[in-house]
């Protein structure tokens, strides 16, 4: 029987979430892969800054999450780990949405993957230490983008669900 967001899903497909998150914008991107291929779903952003309060941005985040996860029915979600360098007071706010969505995620019984940025940009080009410019390039060439502008925090989201996509294929060859 065919679920809610299956509309166009191949058989035996893998649909997952790729989280860029953030307390005022979340990207998001969807991607199916199927055998060795990758097709983009869906990607946008959810956008929290018309919210007046933390609490209401973050309320508002897992709302809009839960309407994301319930219409495309992802089988994983991915997030980038937080990484060092950002001011204390950011990384806190950062740290409060991400467990937003993870809490939202593991109540909508969605399994969750964590990589760190170094991870998917060496995924992505080969190069932990890559730029924007080159995620960006490589996220659009793997999915067969066309040239539409992406905000940079769906181009993180939708390199995150490629890394968890290849990662996916490597832990199955592994497997004997």
């Amino acid at each position: 029987m065919a679920r809610p967001g299956d509309a166009g899903r191949a058989p035996g497909s893998i649909r997952i979430l790729g989280l860029d998150p953030g307390s005022r914008r979340t990207g998001y991107g969807i991607v199916d892969k199927a055998g060795s291929r990758l097709r983009a779903v869906a990607d946008g952003l959810i956008d929290c800054r018309r919210q007046p309060s933390l609490a209401a941005r973050l309320a508002y985040l897992c709302r809009e999450l839960v309407l994301l996860v319930r219409r495309y029915q992802p089988d994983a979600a991915v997030l980038e780990a937080l990484y060092h360098g950002v001011n204390p007071r950011s990384l806190i706010v950062l740290a409060q949405a991400r467990g937003a969505l993870i809490s939202t995620l593991a109540l909508e019984e969605v399994e969750i993957a964590e990589y760190s940025p170094a991870e998917v940009k060496t995924a992505l080009t080969g190069n932990g230490r890559a730029g924007k410019i080159q995620v960006a390039r490589m996220v659009r060439l793997v999915l067969g983008l066309d040239d539409r502008p992406l905000a940079a925090d769906t181009t993180d989201a939708l390199a995150a669900a490629i890394c968890y996509a290849q990662r996916l294929r490597m832990e199955r060859l592994r497997k004997p």
